[in-house]
C-alpha cells in the first residue's frame, strides 16, 4: 500500500510535529502554574529528558503522545499501514527508552508520573489534571 501523500507533502507533515512545548505539554504546563507550581522544563541532566521537573517534590512528569510511544489499547495509536515494521521499530525504541529513563529516575529518588495524550482530550482533562495536583500535594 503507498504513501496517500507524495514524498514532499509527507516530509512537510512530519517536519510540523514538535517534541517540546506541545499542545498537551502546554495545557499541563498552565494548569501547574494556575495552581501555583513551580517547575522545570526538559532538565538534560536527567535520564530521559522529563517534559517537567518539579524539584520542590522530588517529582518528574512525562506527556507522551498515545502514538509515539505506543499507548497500549488507546485509539490515538494505530500502527500505520504503511512502512510498519520501521514504525514499530521506532515506536518500541520509545517504549524500551521511556522504560529506562523510568527505571534510572526511580533509583535516584524520583517520583514519575506519566500523562498520555488522550488523557488531556477535553473529555478526560478536568479529571486528569486535578487528579495530578492531589498527587503532588
Amino acid at each position: 500500500m503507498a504513501d496517500v501523500h507524495n514524498k514532499e507533502t509527507r516530509s512537510y507533515n512530519m517536519s510540523r510535529i514538535k517534541g517540546k512545548d506541545t499542545k498537551p505539554e502546554m495545557l499541563v504546563r498552565r494548569y501547574l502554574h494556575a495552581h501555583g507550581f513551580r517547575y522545570r522544563l526538559h532538565v538534560k541532566d536527567l535520564p530521559g529528558k522529563p517534559d517537567i521537573v518539579l524539584p520542590k517534590y522530588k517529582t518528574v512528569i512525562f506527556i507522551h503522545g498515545c502514538f509515539w510511544h505506543g499507548h497500549e489499547g488507546c485509539k490515538y495509536f494505530v500502527v500505520p499501514k504503511t512502512r510498519t515494521d520501521w514504525w514499530l521499530a521506532k515506536i518500541n525504541t520509545n517504549i524500551a527508552n521511556d522504560e529506562k529513563a523510568v527505571t534510572a529516575l526511580t533509583e535516584a529518588g524520583w517520583k514519575i508520573i506519566t500523562l498520555w495524550e488522550c488523557d488531556l482530550k477535553p473529555a478526560n482533562i478536568e479529571m486528569t489534571l486535578s487528579s495530578l495536583v492531589e498527587k503532588l500535594r
